[in-house]
């Protein structure tokens, strides 16, 4: 009775993991044509002048400026509560890192390629860091609003 509670809940799991794979699969794709679809206009744009990877570099390093100049114009009152944002954001990072690492861990028959596995234990443990360094910075921040006694 256990051992077959056990193999539904190990094939419910590897279900899952397909259709989370097949949604991963499908969302890329859709995002790769964007991407490709904004590269090939602003190529068609420019006369043929800009190439597609040195248009998707530009808002890479646009969005770096933005995000960094965002995040440093932030009032301190505001912080804590954009902190445990950025939390629940990086929590997302976690659960996306671990699905790319642990491909082998739900039996698929593709481990995945091994940069991409690579990558998202980098991912990981940048996270992590982000996560736990975010909790510290806010409970320092909440412990200057107590009372010194």
């Amino acid at each position: 009775m256990a051992t077959e509670s056990a193999d539904i809940l190990v094939q419910r799991a590897q279900d899952a993991a397909r259709v989370a794979r097949a949604a991963a699969e499908a969302a890329q794709a859709y995002a790769d044509q964007v991407a490709t679809a904004a590269g090939a206009a602003a190529h068609a744009a420019s006369g043929g002048a800009l190439d597609p990877f040195v248009f998707r570099l530009a808002v890479f390093v646009l969005a770096i400026f933005v995000g960094y100049y965002v995040v440093w114009s932030v009032t301190p009152a505001l912080h804590t509560p954009l902190m445990s944002v950025t939390n629940a954001i990086s929590s997302v990072i976690v659960v996306g890192a671990l699905l790319s690492i642990g491909v082998s861990a739900v039996g698929a028959v593709d481990n995945g390629p091994t940069w991409a596995r690579f990558f998202g234990f980098i991912a990981l443990i940048l996270a992590s860091v982000n996560i736990f360094g975010g909790f510290l910075v806010t409970q320092r921040m909440l412990g200057m609003y107590k009372k010194k006694g």
